[in-house]
């Protein structure tokens, strides 16, 4: 038990102040649309969590394990608390870092090429990217593969941090080599995902001033056209800003815009109801 709570310890120690520089200082796990990456992410959590079980370990093994004869398996060469690294755990950080630099490469060469649009992320009000971006699209919407990609990854860390406060004296946990899949067949579905994405037109923002809709984002062109409730509105493109302007007609919000591109669709962006609710006028008030 005392083990446990020492490398429980350990763990707040690490993970603590790199959870709160990264809180304030969040470029490190930022990609270069501005958004926060899933693969620096999840790749930064396995190298915390392989880098606190070591350290757990060699703390362990000069305090309570005995000294150098615990890492060599005692005195008759039994199991060593580290025999599992390179069966296991390895792989298990090879996954995320094999997605992370795939994912920078295809992403480079996309934007290079011009077969992908990475649109500014909307501003928050705190100044600081929320944690749903780690699921999410470049629309704000939930990513099935990102999604899968994440809770995969947090099961399989969870596994392995309970295992080891488990026994400590152990070493590293013991666990099928196959779990690197969890981590492995994710992460490739996370690369793929990305080699195999399309160039859909994003929607970050709509304003409407003066009957007239101007739509901010990426992916759009002279080709594009904007859409409200699914109807198409005569649609102009302005090269210079990137930005879209449609006249709205008759119809009125609330209402869902849409961006269409080369047979390509862009998530409905929902424009709420922004009449200003009339005031009603204050009765003169009258001295006797």
């Amino acid at each position: 038990m005392a083990s446990a709570l020492c490398a429980l310890a350990l763990l707040a120690a690490l993970a603590g102040p790199l959870g709160w520089r990264l809180r304030r200082h969040p470029a490190f796990i930022t990609g270069r649309d501005g958004r926060l990456s899933t693969s620096t992410a999840l790749a930064l959590a396995w190298t915390l969590i392989l880098v606190w079980l070591l350290l757990a370990i060699l703390g362990y093994g000069l305090t309570a394990g005995g000294g150098v004869d615990w890492f060599r398996g005692g005195e008759d060469g039994g199991h060593s608390p580290l025999s599992s690294l390179t069966s296991v755990y390895l792989p298990l950080l090879g996954g995320p870092y094999v997605a992370l630099i795939g994912a920078k490469a295809v992403v480079g060469l996309r934007l290079e090429h011009g077969s992908m649009a990475k649109p500014a992320p909307k501003p928050t009000r705190s100044g600081r990217r929320p944690l749903r971006e780690l699921i999410a699209n470049d629309g704000g919407r939930t990513d099935l593969v990102d999604l899968q990609y994440v809770a995969l990854s947090a099961v399989t860390m969870l596994y392995v941090v309970a295992f080891f406060l488990a026994d400590v004296g152990g070493g590293l946990p013991r666990l099928p080599a196959e779990i690197w899949a969890l981590t492995g067949a994710p992460a490739g579905a996370y690369l793929v995902n990305k080699m195999a994405t399309r160039a859909n037109p994003v929607i970050t923002r709509v304003t409407l001033v003066g009957g007239a809709l101007t739509v901010e984002g990426g992916g759009f062109g002279e080709a594009a056209r904007v859409e409200a409730d699914g109807t198409p509105l005569p649609t102009a493109f302005h090269a210079a800003t990137g930005t879209l302007t449609a006249p709205l007609g008759a119809a009125a919000p609330p209402l869902a815009v849409s961006v269409t591109t080369r047979g390509l669709r862009s998530d409905p962006y929902p424009l709420p109801d922004h009449t200003p609710t009339p005031v009603p006028a204050q009765q003169p008030t009258t001295q006797t």
